[in-house]
């Protein structure tokens, strides 16, 4: 007798209360934590899926995550909602968009924390450079399908864009000689972690869920921009994280993060993450990912505070510094124009 199968939901939601261990020493939800939760949710919606068609087994491995942005700060003993929904799919990818919910459990007030947009593949469980085929999702109208479209046209051509400028060494600072270096400097905050990826890191494949390579980049992150304010800091936004390469159980992965940018009260810090492996001497060391992070810097009371501007001391971080700018601007004037459509609505 044949079991029945029954069909794919359109949409989940994953829920948990925030721990002590979740949150930084003022009670804020570290942003890793949240990026972790929206990954969770994602791999689970895409693998379920692209599972509902009889035919090769597969897990969706993330490939890029859009633009997110923080909303408002998570805290302790706050319960987390993420909701997830699959909104395209093309033959070898899925779109998901997930929503972030903070609820008040003593009043039951719930508030928008997170909108993020996640792209998966489906590998292979038996070959994992084999992506497998997506089965198709019913649109509403034939206007919803050509939106999809364009959204993974356009994120394909800026995969293509970081993958072209992603080829810069950094060196990965473990011990910096604080005493000697000016403060506010690149060179005074600049960080880095190093990580052994274990079992408990990685997917069925074997290789790391991108959630948790998520986590370990905002801590990197979080740790340049305190030390650069040495204040309460805050995850504002992610820009468009690539996932470039797998990175496999038993890779040592350093991940380093450097400031580019200071406004008033915002600084955007590059993080990049590089993966050695420890038994092939065959494999070169290579770049897995990269992105930029923004951040805040808040008093007691949550009230945003200036931040310390960026001392550059040289013509490359001069560089870094105008793009990041550039980048800085182009945000701020799109937030403008969602303003004032919103305003004439």
């Amino acid at each position: 007798m044949s079991q029945h199968k029954e069909p794919a939901a359109s949409a989940i939601q994953i829920s948990r209360i925030m721990r002590p261990d979740d949150a930084n020493i003022a009670g804020n939800v570290h942003g890793g934590t949240i990026l972790k939760m929206i990954e969770e949710a994602g791999a689970i919606i895409s693998t379920r899926h692209c599972n509902t068609k009889s035919g090769e087994k597969c897990v969706a491995a993330l490939a890029r995550v859009e633009r997110t942005d923080f909303l408002s700060p998570m805290c302790i003993g706050e319960v987390g909602h993420v909701s997830a929904e699959i909104t395209y799919t093309s033959k070898r990818s899925v779109e998901v968009q997930v929503d972030v919910l903070a609820e008040n459990i003593l009043t039951g007030a719930k508030r928008l924390t997170n909108r993020a947009t996640l792209w998966y593949v489906p590998l292979s469980l038996t070959n994992v450079d084999k992506i497998t085929e997506v089965p198709p999702i019913q649109y509403e109208n034939e206007a919803q399908e050509q939106e999809g479209k364009k959204r993974y046209e356009n994120q394909k051509l800026e995969r293509l864009e970081t993958k072209q400028r992603n080829g810069e060494v950094i060196v990965p600072v473990i011990n910096p000689d604080r005493q000697h270096k000016e403060p506010y400097t690149v060179g005074y905050s600049q960080s880095s972690l190093i990580h052994l990826v274990g079992p408990s890191d990685c997917t069925l494949h074997g290789f790391v869920h991108g959630g948790v390579t998520m986590k370990l980049m905002d801590e990197v992150a979080g740790i340049v921009a305190a030390r650069h304010c040495k204040t309460n800091i805050v995850t504002a936004s992610v820009d468009a994280i690539n996932f470039h390469r797998k990175i496999q159980k038993g890779c040592v992965i350093t991940i380093s993060g450097r400031m580019t940018f200071t406004s008033n009260k915002s600084m955007e810090i590059e993080v990049f993450v590089d993966a050695d492996t420890l038994v092939d001497d065959t494999q070169e060391r290579f770049r897995a990912v990269s992105a930029f992070f923004t951040y805040v810097s808040l008093s007691k009371d949550l009230k945003p505070l200036p931040v310390p501007q960026l001392v550059l001391e040289t013509e490359e971080e001069k560089k870094r510094f105008e793009e990041g700018k550039g980048r800085y601007l182009q945000t701020k004037a799109k937030r403008q124009t969602q303003s004032q459509s919103l305003t004439q609505q």
